[in-house]
């Protein structure tokens, strides 16, 4: 935590130094935000055959899936997928390529973070998936971690949660908030829930909000309680209900 708090301290002390006169007369200003910040850049489709198109749409579900797993952990700033999608289309470095190390630094520095998260994807021919993931040090633009899971399609969630608690212990990140003995286990959703939340996703990065919104719709038939969809739901919605 304190490299992350060294980073920021000569700007911080510059504004604070200009600031002083506003400071004393309207009260101090809220603390600035020295958690580590962490993005997940889309994860690169290894799949092969006819699963390499079936699955593609996974690249953005995967990264969003995951950001949302290293959200639940209070300790660390993680950017939202629409604002990282924002300015991936502004400098157009294009979604549907491969990812890179030098990429997600580049994206990282924009954003401003201090860990860029991007990896891949592979399927075998007994339904089993593995999920390679490299976290980028912004700073130096260097591969400072990685990690690997794998299990069947059936257990897709659980692999993401796994993936998530390895990239927060592996990064030195603060630790995740315990749960307690009395917590009810959340219900994860099946693969087919995954493929239509992520399908959704594409639609909705291809300027199609009408047919993404039927992909949220469709996932929320079949698991209702799945919030990722709702939210979706909730933020196409949005503008309508601001007119």
């Amino acid at each position: 935590m304190l490299r992350y708090a060294l980073r920021s301290f000569p700007v911080i002390a510059a504004l604070a130094l200009l600031g002083a006169p506003a400071l004393r007369a309207q009260g101090a200003a809220p603390a600035a935000d020295d958690r580590p910040t962490v993005a997940v850049m889309h994860f690169n489709n290894g799949a092969i055959g006819k699963e390499h198109e079936e699955l593609d749409p996974l690249r953005a579900g995967i990264a969003d899936i995951l950001t949302s797993e290293l959200s639940a952990n209070p300790g660390i700033r993680v950017i939202e997928r629409d604002q990282l999608d924002k300015l991936v289309a502004e400098q157009k470095l294009g979604t549907s390529g491969s990812v890179d190390a030098a990429t997600a630094a580049r994206v990282g520095k924009l954003l401003g973070v201090h860990h860029m998260i991007f990896g891949s994807y592979v399927t075998d021919r007994k339904g089993r998936m593995r999920l390679d993931a490299r976290a980028v040090d912004v700073e130096t633009g260097r591969i400072e971690h990685v990690e690997s899971v794998q299990a069947k399609t059936d257990d897709f969630s659980d692999m993401i949660t796994s993936l998530a608690a390895k990239l927060n212990s592996g990064l030195k990140l603060p630790p995740m908030p315990a749960r307690t003995a009395s917590a009810r286990p959340v219900p994860k959703p099946p693969f087919q829930v995954v493929m239509l939340y992520s399908r959704a996703i594409a639609e909705e990065n291809g300027g199609r909000p009408q047919e993404a919104k039927k992909l949220y719709r469709a996932a929320l038939e079949k698991f209702p309680d799945y919030a990722p969809a709702r939210k979706a739901l909730d933020r196409i919605d949005a503008p309508k209900r601001g007119t």
